[in-house]
């Protein structure tokens, strides 16, 4: 499954409250190219995508991240856990978890 570029669109122009029309004035593009997208008719080009991003005052960094799904609380906890390991006990960590898949 490809990311949604559509539907993270729709979400952060929500997240502004900005209609379709305004969007587009502000990230000086299209309005049929603001609805194309969203409704997944046609995906945006980098460059729209950093129009967008300015527009609202986000990088695009911050436009990626913030169209990651939350983790479960388990998943969460794990991975904050594994973020205060060494680059070798992540290593470690990798290889016994492939290891416990494997064995399934």
């Amino acid at each position: 499954m490809g990311f949604n570029y559509g539907a993270n669109f729709l979400k952060l122009r929500k997240k502004y409250e900005l209609s379709q029309k305004d969007l587009a004035r502000i990230a000086e593009v299209g309005q049929t190219t603001i609805s194309d997208i969203e409704s997944g008719k046609k995906s945006p080009n980098v460059i729209t995508i950093e129009k967008i991003c300015e527009a609202v005052g986000i990088t695009l960094a911050d436009f990626f991240v913030e169209a990651e799904p939350e983790l479960e609380p388990e998943l969460r906890r794990l991975l904050d856990t594994a973020r205060k390991l060494t680059p070798e006990q992540r290593s470690y960590l990798q290889k016994l978890l492939e290891t416990m898949i494997a064995k399934d």
